[in-house]
C-alpha cells in the first residue's frame, strides 16, 4: 500500500529523493506513481506522468 508521498528533484535520466516516501502523483491524472515505477516526467515543468499516455497528453497541452 502507498503510504508516504515522496519529494522528488526531477533530472534529465533520473531523478533524486529529497524527501522520503513511496510514491508521486501524476500532474495530469492524480494517480499516485510507486517510485519503483516512475518512469516518465518532465525536468522543466518538475512533474511525474503515470505513463506514456499522460506524458503526451501534457506535451500536447504545452504545445
Amino acid at each position: 500500500m502507498l503510504k508516504k508521498l515522496a519529494k522528488i528533484k526531477y533530472l534529465p535520466n533520473n531523478y533524486k529523493v529529497i524527501d522520503d516516501g513511496d510514491h508521486v502523483i501524476c500532474a495530469v491524472s492524480g494517480k499516485k506513481i510507486p517510485l519503483v515505477e516512475l518512469t516518465y516526467w518532465n525536468v522543466e515543468l518538475q512533474e511525474a506522468y503515470y505513463s506514456y499516455i499522460e506524458a503526451s497528453i501534457k506535451r500536447d497541452q504545452i504545445k
